[in-house]
């Protein structure tokens, strides 16, 4: 059964221990981040403030997801590789011999068959509804670092229409409180809410947003996932809960939220409005630089009576974030294997921060192959922002640090086995030598082969004879060594 709402997520992470309440007064500027990061760092629990100074009704909610455990927990299953081999299955089926099996695979294809949202008349999300007075005031908003532009939602999913297309598109971007009616809407141009603005922009139209908060843990995750425009977050969404998205028509805009959610905000951005939106400390464990960025107009607040405000603060690694980025390694990695086959695992280390390095181990079959493969990834979907591409022989652990540095500094031959290239990168990368553009590198640290031009003869690695390994681990045992 999938999580009615966050609430009820809340209630399996207190069973288990994985959530601490606090009840003294904290400080929304910058205290409830500063907690978070040391939390975040100790492996330690998610945090639920009980008592914002300025907003005593609103509990605050953060480190939601920073843990292996806790990003299991709110996409109930108990490895992220079995949602991974799951996917492998829909999309890759073995197809029994006989029609008993064929029957048998009938239950599993009928959960695709009704993944799309359904809209219902009402939800929790409208318990209360504000159009006449709107205002962002009432929300206890975090400032998350001493020299950032202002407070910052940092946990919304801002929801979007194609104008002329129709499409949808869910997305995370972080909202600068300009006042209490208006943020900044930081869309980077590569995301699928830029494209609705700048075809809005286009055709001269207002486009609709809305910005909605808290629904349970796997709509939250959907809205950080890597799709592709044409395919639907909430549909993503169904999947990973077993259970389609209600969703609920918005007050003043023509958009669906989800009916769950804690929070909702309605509005709009004009077109051909910019305002400096900025500076703020994100991901990179620097302060992104100001920039001019669309402006979000509030028309309507909704809300549950009773709700609870969920936020995320970003940083010097690790943080929340790199576990939100760890579920995508793992969930899309078979989607990667329908365009890759010879990638046997990746590794997108937290302190590579998703974009700045990826260790990809293939098996591999020809001369050459690590740089076809490095290329492929600098033109697959999001992996395009990659400014690091290391690959390695499929016996390597590639989640091991320890071996796959070994492997690099033994392996490699610096003038034969290092590319240069060059293409898009995140808007955030600041070392870029221009906005959006920088160059790549690739780094072969497979075993070379003759046809590479490599004739000295590759010597054999280190290794004990299995019946030697095993015979010493149960002497060690027997130790207790």
């Amino acid at each position: 059964m999938a999580y009615r709402d966050l609430n009820a997520f809340l209630d399996v992470l207190r069973q288990h221990g994985e959530l601490k309440e606090i009840t003294a007064e904290i400080d929304p500027e910058l205290e409830i981040s500063a907690m978070a990061d040391r939390v975040v760092k100790r492996n330690g629990p998610a945090l639920l403030f009980t008592n914002v100074k300025g907003h005593p009704g609103i509990p605050v909610l953060i480190n939601t997801f920073g843990s292996k455990r806790r990003m299991e927990l709110a996409l109930e299953t108990e490895s992220l590789d079995a949602i991974a081999a799951e996917i492998a299955e829909l999309i890759q089926p073995k197809i029994p011999a006989t029609l008993m099996g064929k029957l048998q695979m009938l239950p599993k294809l009928s959960r695709l068959a009704d993944l799309s949202p359904k809209t219902v008349r009402s939800g929790p999300c409208q318990e209360v509804v504000e159009t006449e007075h709107p205002s962002l005031a009432d929300l206890p908003i975090i400032k998350c670092w001493p020299k950032d532009g202002g407070r910052y939602i940092t946990l919304p999913q801002v929801v979007t229409r194609h104008p002329t297309l129709g499409t949808r598109n869910v997305g995370m971007y972080r909202l600068q409180v300009f006042d209490e009616r208006t943020l900044g809407l930081h869309w980077q141009r590569h995301k699928g809410s830029a494209h609705h603005y700048r075809v809005a922009e286009e055709i001269g139209q207002r486009l609709e947003v809305a910005v909605f908060l808290g629904p349970d843990p796997a709509v939250i995750y959907a809205g950080t996932a890597p799709l592709p425009d044409e395919i639907d977050e909430f549909m993503l969404a169904g999947f990973l809960r077993r259970e389609p998205v209600d969703l609920v028509k918005c007050k003043t805009v023509d958009l669906e939220v989800p009916a769950n959610a804690q929070i909702v905000l309605e509005g709009y951005a004009e077109p051909g409005e910019r305002r400096v939106e900025g500076p703020f400390g994100d991901h990179q464990g620097y302060y992104s630089l100001p920039d001019q960025y669309p402006v979000f107009h509030l028309t309507a607040v909704t809300r549950r009576t009773n709700p609870i405000y969920p936020t995320i603060i970003v940083g010097p690694p690790p943080q929340e974030d790199g576990w939100l980025g760890k579920a995508t390694e793992r969930i899309f990695l078979p989607l990667i294997r329908t365009t890759l086959p010879e990638v046997v695992d990746m590794d997108l280390p937290i302190e590579g921060i998703f974009h700045n390095l990826a260790i990809v181990s293939i098996d591999k079959r020809y001369p050459g192959h690590a740089k076809k493969v490095m290329h492929a990834i600098w033109g697959l979907g999001q992996l395009m922002f990659t400014k690091v591409v290391i690959v390695v022989d499929k016996d390597v652990n590639v989640h091991d640090m320890r071996e796959v540095v070994w492997r690099v500094g033994v392996s490699i031959d610096p003038r034969r086995d290092v590319i240069l290239s060059e293409g898009p990168c995140d808007v955030l990368d600041f070392a870029a030598q221009f906005p959006d553009y920088s160059g790549k590198l690739g780094i072969d640290a497979t075993t070379k082969w003759p046809e590479e031009g490599f004739t000295r003869g590759w010597p054999d690695i280190l290794r004990m004879p299995d019946e030697v390994s095993q015979r010493v681990d149960e002497l060690l045992g027997q130790l207790g060594l």
